[in-house]
């Protein structure tokens, strides 16, 4: 289904395991770099750090022992409601740099709200817009159990953090002792705790929207086609593609116009 850089300008991180592939926005990496960590001009070395980081937050728990630890196959059972809505949004925290970490205190608390902040997010979408199937938060370093609970619940209180109807509390969580590790002389600073966030979201839709109308400004020029060609692809499996990134758009907008529409029965039935 994914259609082949130049075309798509999301990459993913998938793992055999399980059926969920995380998506990665290029142009929201770029920006966190530039206004989290201070890079006027971001390069690939940059961007790759801040993507290692995810990775190993995801893996953490394959390679160290936590309180709450989550095993890989976890993520497909928590996070996958139907199987072509797998494709949660990856939100980090704390992403700063060194500089500015002595002035941070990077509580349980500040780090977990930092994960529904679109300055986090590593896909440009507005949250706003879309409603929360599923949670993931998987923790690292010196985290207490308590202090997760405790952040969960007031995070749940936010009446600007919305989940669908048929799954209003849909929170999974990780916990592993080990504090994340940065490259000696990095951007990144060094930090006690840090939490990565999967989280699936109808707002994710958007960002299909904005792929279709990028490849279809592409496509309509012929742009790159050629190479493509001459690899031994055919011009009908581009737009095979995009018909079928079309159909994901839709699938998620049904996903959230469903809960809106048990929301108007429940509404109704009140009345009555």
């Amino acid at each position: 289904m994914c259609l082949s850089f130049p075309y798509c300008y999301l990459s993913s991180v998938h793992c055999p395991t399980y059926t969920s592939t995380n998506s990665l926005d290029n142009e929201a990496i770029y920006d966190i770099c530039r206004r989290n960590l201070d890079i006027e001009r971001p390069t690939y070395t940059n961007l790759n750090r801040l993507i290692g980081q995810i990775v190993s937050s995801i893996t953490a728990s394959l390679r160290f022992d936590g309180a709450l630890n989550v095993d890989l196959t976890e993520f497909q059972t928590n996070l996958v409601p139907y199987p072509r809505i797998h494709f949660p949004l990856v939100t980090y925290a704390p992403i700063i740099s060194a500089e500015k970490a002595y002035h941070e205190q990077l509580t349980v608390q500040e780090i977990t709200n930092a994960c529904f902040n679109p300055s986090n997010q590593m896909v440009k979408c507005d949250l706003q817009q879309g409603k929360y199937m599923s949670c993931c938060m998987l923790y690292r370093g010196d985290v207490a159990p308590k202090d997760v609970n405790a952040a969960i619940a007031a995070i749940k209180t936010r009446n600007s953090i919305q989940f669908v109807d048929w799954c209003p509390t849909g929170f999974k969580v990780g916990i592993n002792n080990q504090p994340p590790t940065v490259v000696p002389g990095g951007d990144l600073a060094r930090v006690q705790r840090a939490v990565c966030m999967l989280s699936n979201t109808t707002a994710i839709a958007q960002a299909w929207a904005r792929l279709d109308r990028k490849f279809d400004l592409m496509y309509a020029k012929r742009a790159f086609v050629h190479w493509y060609v001459g690899e031994g692809m055919e011009e009908g499996e581009f737009m095979e593609a995009r018909e079928d990134l079309a159909t994901l758009e839709k699938d998620y907008e049904e996903v959230g116009l469903e809960s809106g529409d048990n929301e108007e029965e429940e509404e109704e039935e009140e009345e009555f």
